[in-house]
């Protein structure tokens, strides 16, 4: 029982009062008004079955049998929606204090504008004597239709309303965008699995879309790539919670480039892009965009080898150069060994005689070190003497 968190305690007591008050209104609601309502069916009922006959009320309505479950089930209702309506707050506020001041005065603004354009067409309904149960509901909903087409209006203007300029750049919302090619080279799944990949995870649509397109693809190399990243993806979606196309509204421009529009999302809910696309990498940064690359993070946990170390290498074909020999590291480094054709095919002690660093990553240059050769080839009998 130690283990078995205590919801009671965990709630704000913002939520705790909203629950008791929807609770309350509820319940007393449904007390006071639900014997009404039940006489009002009975004679409904009574009317459809016996319409030549006269319908008397229903006699137990006002019973203490009738109210006190009406109440009961009064406040279980307004208990579930009191919790729906307090999760619903929770949400928003922490959405409200995520935007930019840019978008909080768009808000603010296309509410005020929506509030003065319904209020003419507001009063023409109003003149129009219309039933007292549907005129609120009816000056309700134009007044929400009115300001949500404002604040829309608004911010697909974002680009020269005068309070979006100068604005600084969106908090960081620690959300990662996945790009094309990311889920197609398939580590993406291995990093999120070892738990280097936080926050949450986001796919756009239009990224999905080029992925069914690649999958569908005439040409079987580009077809099997495709089909990889789908799969990569299921596999992703199955351990982890993915988001697909929540955010593409802020890039709803289907005629922009898909780079163009990663950036613009990026940018507008603080995002960072996981890529290895050099050109997105480049264009992202310059935007002020927070890129992470799964290329930059394997050269950097690439180990460091300085000239004069001393390794055993497998050598496996033949240099460029005559008499070179070429082995790889562990992570795939390439090591060109001089003098190493003779030993292709053989794991032979090297000496390490350059490093050079590329836009690829390291090459290295060795040389073979007979005498370390020589050493183990007197250490073998030893061990196995020992």
């Amino acid at each position: 029982m130690e283990n078995v968190p205590n919801f009671t305690h965990s709630m704000s007591w913002s939520k705790k009062i909203i629950v008791i008050f929807t609770t309350l209104a509820c319940a007393i609601g449904l007390g006071i008004f639900g014997p009404d309502g039940l006489n009002w069916i009975y004679g409904e009922i009574g009317k459809a079955s016996f319409p030549k006959q006269p319908i008397s009320q229903y006699e137990g309505a006002n019973s203490l049998f009738t109210v006190i479950p009406l109440v009961l089930l009064g406040a279980i209702v307004g208990a579930y929606l009191g919790s729906l309506f307090s999760v619903w707050i929770s949400t928003g506020v922490k959405k409200w204090d995520r935007m930019d001041n840019g978008s909080k005065v768009t808000i603010f603004v296309g509410i005020v504008a929506g509030l003065i354009v319904s209020s003419p067409v507001v009063s023409f309904f109003s003149s129009l004597h219309l039933a007292a149960i549907y005129l609120p509901l009816l000056i309700l909903g134009l007044t929400i239709g009115f300001a949500s087409m404002a604040i829309f209006a608004l911010q697909s203007m974002s680009d020269i309303l005068p309070w979006y300029r100068g604005s600084q750049t969106v908090r960081r919302t620690g959300i990662k965008i996945l790009d094309t090619n990311i889920i197609i080279d398939g580590r993406i799944f291995d990093i999120a699995q070892a738990g280097f990949l936080d926050g949450e995870i986001y796919v756009p649509k239009f990224v999905l879309e080029e992925l069914q397109y690649i999958a569908d693809h005439h040409e079987a190399l580009r077809r099997n790539r495709g089909r990889r990243g789908l799969e990569v993806l299921r596999n992703l979606q199955g351990e982890f919670p993915i988001e697909i196309g929540k955010y593409d509204r802020f890039a709803p421009d289907i005629r922009e480039p898909v780079d163009a529009r990663l950036v613009r999302i990026a940018k507008a809910i603080g995002a960072d892009i996981v890529t290895n696309d050099w050109n997105l990498n480049s264009v992202a940064r310059l935007q002020n965009v927070k890129i992470l690359s799964l290329n930059e993070l394997a050269l950097t946990l690439r180990p460091n080898v300085l000239p004069g170390e001393a390794f055993e290498l497998s050598i496996l074909k033949e240099g460029s150069q005559m008499g070179q020999g070429v082995g790889y590291l562990d992570d795939g480094t390439m090591v060109v060994v001089e003098n190493g054709r003779e030993y292709i095919g053989q794991t032979h002690p090297v000496a390490v005689s350059q490093v050079i660093q590329t836009e690829r990553g390291k090459m290295i240059f060795a040389e073979v070190d007979d005498s370390l050769a020589e050493q183990i080839a007197l250490e073998s009998p030893k061990k196995r003497h020992q």
